[in-house]
């Protein structure tokens, strides 16, 4: 079982246990009960505000008696209305209020098992003030930067074309050397002409000329542990502890206490992306949240929304606390119209799911499915493990080994990912390209985007022992994430005795096998610049001085950051290494069957996948030595050599006998 979820678990998650108004385990033990529970299915939950009416909806079937409270201020004020609301469908409660309420506050308070619990903004808040304890009424349309009705993200045919770039925003920007204004903020995004102090490129410039096509944005959503109040506290955190699942976090605005302002400038920070052509995919967290009994699920509907132990205890596959109970229909629901509303009222254009598989495969196919209705081009992938047990059974569990029954999703394949570069919880162990023998085969498996392929022994593979994806567009491929050691720090602890450049030529070998992989490639910020975080493997609440990128890394490691660029011009060049099809790949992906120790060599042939090149030879050499490879004798172009590479060619070769250079990759084309 792989737990590299992205925190530190419970530590992290903040997450308090059974308080004294915890549900008793008679109450929880039984889930057959949630299954009676009424569903309501309709579009105007929470709030719905015109300049002359507001509508209330909150959905607690079994509330006693449900208020709601009307404040002037977000915060240090009293209510100047408390209306009981009234029982109405499904389980839900209303209340009207005539009138303009635009720029008050609101919260609801339940009464459950004779007793009022504490206020909360509801689950369905769609904005709100300084630290999202109180939900906001604002006009939605003030919030729309100029050119907002014809935005549009970049159009995506198959996922396999995508090239994904995961980011912090902190991290990006935070830097001294990032000459960025708004630093660690939306706002981050939009500066255009930002450099460092040599005058390399950074921010959105940087992304456009690294030729990304997606940026991977950690959480954005309003989470738990970092006080808006206090901004210049200077904290920090991954994100990974939701509280409001549908408003932008308050930390990355230019003003928390204002509504409309952390709306907007998310807003705009998408506008400028997809202005440079850049997509932007939304890390989202519905698997737990950062509060058990306290969370905003327990104050509407209390013990609906988790799954829960025999003895009434929260069920922990998240590590963190609790999980959340995906196969009730109200959950599921919460999940697709929450994504459905990232994607409406956001333009977003993809959704990563942090440990997926706690969700079940069913909710997650209405996730593809009903977001494909409103773009085409919206994509979805997450983590294909749970950190825990989980009474879902596993057959039902969006697993890794179970994408294939998941149209439309796909998952992170973690057999590239420590075949590569060595096991992830194993600081010191090496891998494929850091000259570990015996990972071939695995690697193999990732080269074919774990897909059925004749050539490939699954029996032998280090973490998956049979073909799981159907498909290469159900595959993301890795060697780093914001999780665990970044690739620079797993070289200098698993290769102690390399030089910089030795290492430097690790990861370009690491990469090169991830981009020209069939699937999806993925790639962690900062590491074209060969960015570390000094050793920190779990940063999700490290300081800056940690976690930040010094983009000053650009200059000193500018000829990594050039092989980065061309790696990935390659992959957009050239449809051979993005088949969509596991029989494209097993027709055109034919590996060489005797090479040696710690050798990969395949060509990709018959001009695979429409490419102009008609054979496309790679070779991978792990081995700190030099290796000597056949390659048929014809006209070649040398794509890679010895460290280096260049999508239009370095040269030419006559093939034969070829000496390929330690630690590298050799491509050639014809």
């Amino acid at each position: 079982m792989n737990t590299n979820c992205a925190k530190a678990f419970t530590a992290m998650c903040l997450g308090s246990f059974l308080t004294p108004w915890a549900l008793s385990a008679v109450e929880t033990a039984n889930d057959d009960q949630y299954l009676s529970w009424p569903v309501y299915s309709g579009q105007d939950l929470e709030l719905d505000a015109t300049p002359r009416q507001a509508n209330f909806r909150l959905w607690s079937p079994k509330a006693e008696a449900v208020r709601l409270m009307i404040y002037p201020t977000d915060r240090n004020s009293k209510a100047i209305e408390t209306v009981d609301m009234k029982a109405s469908e499904n389980g839900t409660w209303t209340a009207s209020l005539a009138g303009n309420y635009y720029g008050k506050f609101y919260t609801f308070s339940i009464k459950h098992n004779g007793r009022w619990l504490d206020e909360t903004p509801g689950v369905w808040a769609k904005a709100v003030g300084t630290n999202g304890h109180r939900a906001a009424i604002i006009d939605f349309d003030t919030t729309d930067p100029a050119g907002w009705s014809d935005d549009r993200g970049p159009v995506v045919d198959n996922i396999t074309d995508v090239v994904l770039y995961e980011m912090h925003h902190r991290d990006f920007s935070v830097d001294p050397s990032s000459g960025i204004v708004n630093k660690g903020k939306f706002l981050a995004l939009t500066e255009a002409g930002t450099h460092n102090q040599t005058g390399e490129s950074t921010g959105i410039d940087h992304l456009k000329e690294l030729g990304v096509t997606h940026v991977h944005i950690l959480p954005s959503y309003d989470y738990n542990s970092v006080d808006e109040a206090n901004l210049p506290s200077n904290q920090y955190n991954w994100g990974y502890d939701p509280y409001n699942y549908n408003v932008p976090e308050g930390s990355y605005s230019t003003n928390p206490a204002d509504p409309v302002v952390r709306v907007r400038e998310m807003k705009e920070m998408i506008k400028a992306l997809h202005d440079a052509g850049i997509g932007v995919v939304m890390d989202v967290v519905y698997n737990h949240t950062a509060d058990n009994d306290g969370s905003n699920f327990s104050l509407t509907a209390p013990g609906y929304y988790y799954r829960h132990r025999s003895d009434g205890s929260y069920s922990d596959a998240s590590g963190c606390g609790n999980e959340t109970a995906s196969e009730r229909k109200q959950m599921s629901d919460f999940i697709v119209n929450s994504v459905k509303y990232w994607a409406n009222e956001y333009h977003v254009d993809g959704f990563r799911f942090d440990l997926m598989a706690i969700h079940d495969t069913e909710t997650m196919d209405r996730v593809a499915a009903e977001l494909k209705k409103i773009n085409p081009s919206i994509f979805v992938y997450g983590e294909g493990w749970t950190a825990g047990d989980s009474p879902l059974p596993a057959e039902r569990r969006a697993l890794k080994e179970n994408v294939a029954k998941m149209e439309g999703i796909a998952v992170f394949s973690d057999d590239i990912r420590d075949a590569v570069k060595g096991h992830y919880s194993n600081a010191a162990d090496r891998g494929f390209a850091t000259g570990k023998p015996g990972n071939e085969e695995t690697v193999k498996i990732g080269i074919v985007a774990s897909t059925a392929h004749p050539q490939v022994d699954y029996s032998k593979g280090n973490n998956s022992k049979f073909a799981y994806a159907s498909a290469p567009t159900q595959i993301i491929n890795y060697v780093s994430c914001h999780d665990d050691l970044t690739l620079t720090d797993k070289l200098a602890k698993s290769m102690p005795e390399a030089s910089e450049t030795e290492r430097q030529r690790a990861a370009r070998l690491a990469q090169t096998i991830v981009f020209t992989s069939q699937g999806t490639p993925f790639m962690f910020a900062g590491e074209e610049v060969f960015r570390d975080k000094k050793g920190v493997h779990n940063s999700y609440k490290s300081p800056d001085s940690i976690n930040a990128i010094d983009w000053n890394l650009k200059h000193k490691n500018s000829e990594q950051f050039e092989y980065y660029r061309q790696l990935i011009k390659l992959r957009k060049e050239h449809p051979a290494f993005r088949m969509t099809t596991a029989d494209q790949i097993a027709r055109h992906l034919v590996f060489d069957e005797k090479t040696d120790e710690n050798v990969i060599s395949y060509t990709l042939r018959d001009h695979a996948n429409g490419d102009v090149w008609k054979e496309i030879k790679v070779v991978f050499n792990g081995n700190p030595k030099a290796m000597e490879v056949k390659v048929a004798k014809r006209n070649w172009t040398v794509i890679a050599e010895d460290g280096r590479i260049d999508a239009d060619g370095l040269g030419s070769s006559r093939g034969g006998k070829i000496s390929v250079a330690p630690t590298s990759a050799l491509i050639l084309a014809r």
